[in-house]
């Protein structure tokens, strides 16, 4: 007999008490080795329309719905009594008459069940209509999309306020095309299996249904979070993914639209389509570096030979390596406060008015370091792409002789800049020279610097498909915009935008959007338009709170923790997000409060121990949570005075203050189902956008 489990049955596993869960699984182990063993206690559910829909007993409360034919055994879900009768009453297990893909239909008859109404309030003045988003669409295109007959006028009726509620009632092949409709793309229908073929072998219902041949994978299934995101593509992300592109590519979009899994996928998939091509997928920090690897394993398991063509590594590792191999030795990299000391040393030497720190770092960084200038003829010429604000001849030349002599100083110690040995392996990668890698795919490229760009676009930029970028306007938070273009990367009219959220409830989302502006220019005229991002589920609305203190802000976090906890939420799943190091106690001491235990970003020895997730911002990224706290969000901590404090005019104040938008932005995102964002009164400024 085939065993199968359906993602709605991992799902309602996932809300269980952490003992409910191990009782759940134990049954579940029984019902694969010997479903008609006389220990396992069936009863059919007279109520359900599906007459093959059974529950099985787990203990006094919970039950386990299975869908049982004489060929196979379909776990569908678990849950105390009431609920579990109830879920199964709703629904029934039937193949798509247009795509032949197996389908959990939710019965129209009971739709006023499970369907949410949506009050609208009554004004004086006339209301205007709300427009059906899909009217105009016929029956044929509907159903080619996986629609089930008996949702095509509901979903017809659909407009903006009621599209969630529909949607979460169709598979989700069917909500992800209406969700492409939505934002103005046009999806491409699957197509069907044939009449004599199996239902589930379809490639959407295999997105729902995983069939499970053992013991062994059906544990590992159990114990890892559902998966089919990392497998299957939406038709909009594989496109992106299995297009050939003449020069540097590159996919944008908000938090949630799958940017990082699409990196994944092309890195697979250019290995995949060249036998012996070699694959570079990059991030920024070990962390993101070694959830990509945990991820490519899981795509590739089943060819480990693929694999080995495709390193996964953090930029700068890379380039750490192949200096040693290239060009040979180890040079020391001067760490940031070594050289704003050296910076404000200098500046006290110069005679005239003085420069703000801050200004000499940046300036330093994004302009001097960061072009590689070394006489004052190249900086007097320079364009200072990047650096809104203007800077007169008399106080340039003040200002290099300032450089002049931090790096003559750093000559004398032997230090070097993380971006002079970017610029030296550019060097060594001179045409006709063999590279080590033929395809080199960056994700959370919005924040590579001008160094990084310049040496990958020597390393592969040259190269069909040579070159791809995943990455977010949004989310950057460490570097400056500068011209890609002016680097010798461009990705105009090779990049695309994602618009469908798969991590982000739409509540969460639209709050968080509300930090940022509703379209982003990169400094080559390429624009990220952010309306009209939608996300694929719903979900209760964030809380923002204000407290007279931290004591209470920090009971008050740890309450509405403990709470996730007792409703089933592992603690593996709990993150809390704090703007920097010296905000994490309170983090820690909230955690404590919950009756729980914190962790640091990577740690994964001590996550499969059960604990929650203590970070700061920067350390989020990339990472996801079913439930987020962001605490400490405090008038005097973000924005971040220190870093106000460094702009040395009003242009670049707007910088700072567009940097902490987006750290904030970052933290937030984090969160899939449920948010929290506190903060000691008045609270930090953004909190009023929220």
């Amino acid at each position: 007999m085939t065993f199968r489990i359906a993602d709605s049955f991992t799902e309602a596993l996932d809300r269980l008490t952490a003992d409910e869960r191990d009782d759940a699984k134990v049954t579940a182990f029984d019902l694969q080795r010997d479903p008609a063993s006389p220990g396992m206690q069936f009863h059919r559910l007279d109520k359900a329309k599906d007459p093959n829909f059974w529950s099985v007993r787990v203990n006094r409360d919970l039950r386990i719905i299975v869908h049982r034919t004489n060929e196979s055994l379909l776990a569908c879900y678990v849950g105390h009594h009431d609920d579990a009768y109830a879920w199964a009453e709703r629904r029934k297990l039937e193949r798509h008459p247009r795509t032949g893909a197996a389908q959990l239909v939710v019965i129209r008859e009971r739709v006023e069940e499970v369907v949410k109404r949506v009050v609208v309030p009554v004004f004086e003045e006339q209301q205007t209509p709300q427009t059906r988003l899909f009217d105009g669409l016929a029956n044929d295109a509907l159903l080619s999309y996986g629609v089930p007959p008996e949702w095509l006028d509901d979903v017809r009726a659909a407009t903006e306020d009621t599209f969630h509620d529909v949607a979460e009632n169709l598979p989700a092949e069917a909500a992800e095309a209406l969700l492409q409709l939505a934002v103005g793309e046009t999806p491409t229908p699957r197509a069907p299996v044939g009449a004599d073929e199996d239902p589930f072998d379809h490639p959407d219902a295999q997105r729902r249904f995983r069939t499970v041949g053992g013991v062994e994978e059906l544990k590992a299934a159990l114990d890892s979070p559902w998966e089919r995101w990392i497998v299957f593509l939406h038709p909009t992300q594989r496109d992106i993914v299995e297009r050939s592109f003449n020069g540097p590519a590159r996919v944008s979009g908000s938090a949630g639209t799958g940017k990082s899994v699409v990196a994944l996928h092309r890195a697979v998939h250019l290995a995949r389509r060249e036998d012996e091509a070699r694959v570079l997928l990059a991030t920024f920090s070990d962390p993101l570096a070694g959830y990509l690897n945990d991820k490519l394993r899981l795509l590739v398991k089943d060819r480990p030979r693929l694999a080995e063509r495709i390193r996964v590594d953090t930029l700068d590792g890379v380039a750490d390596r192949l200096y040693r191999a290239r060009i040979g030795g180890d040079r020391t990299v001067v760490d940031e406060a070594t050289l704003r000391h050296m910076l404000e040393e200098a500046g006290r030497e110069i005679e005239g008015p003085p420069f703000a720190a801050g200004f000499l770092y940046t300036e330093w960084r994004d302009v001097v370091d960061a072009w590689q200038l070394r006489d004052w003829d190249s900086y007097r010429d320079v364009a200072r792409v990047g650096r809104r604000a203007r800077l007169v001849e008399s106080r340039r030349k003040r200002a290099w002789q300032v450089f002049d002599k931090v790096r003559e100083r750093l000559a004398e110690q032997g230090l070097t800049t993380r971006a002079t040995l970017y610029d030296e392996l550019a060097r060594v990668f001179e045409p006709g020279v063999p590279v080590p890698f033929d395809h080199v795919v960056l994700d959370e490229a919005q924040d590579a610097n001008v160094a990084q760009l310049r040496f990958l676009g020597r390393l592969a930029g040259a190269r069909p498909n040579g070159l791809f970028f995943a990455g977010d306007l949004g989310q950057r938070i460490f570097q400056a915009p500068f011209s890609w273009r002016s680097v010798g990367v461009d990705v105009r009219g090779r990049a695309r935008t994602l618009k469908v959220n798969y991590r982000t409830s739409q509540q969460i989302r639209e709050v968080a959007d509300r930090l940022l502006d509703d379209r982003m220019d990169d400094v080559d005229g390429e624009t990220e338009v952010r309306r009209g991002t939608v996300s694929v589920f719903d979900g209760p609305s964030p809380e923002v709170r204000r407290f007279e203190g931290e004591d209470e802000e920090v009971e008050a976090v740890g309450v509405w923790l403990k709470k996730h906890l007792d409703d089933g939420v592992a603690p593996a799943a709990v993150g809390v997000f704090v703007r920097g190091d010296g905000e994490l106690e309170r983090a820690e001491n909230a955690i404590a409060r919950a009756g729980a235990t914190s962790v640091g970003v990577g740690d994964q020895s001590a996550l499969a121990k059960g604990r929650i997730t203590a970070a700061t911002m920067h350390q989020a990224k990339g990472l996801e949570f079913r439930v987020v706290a962001v605490m400490a969000c405090d008038e005097n901590v973000i924005p971040n005075p220190d870093r106000l404090a460094g702009a040395a005019d009003m242009a670049a104040m707007e910088e700072a203050h567009d940097l902490e938008r987006h750290l904030l932005y970052v933290a937030l995102t984090r969160a899939r189902d449920e948010l929290l964002v506190t903060g000691v009164a008045p609270g930090s400024e953004y909190l009023d956008d929220l």
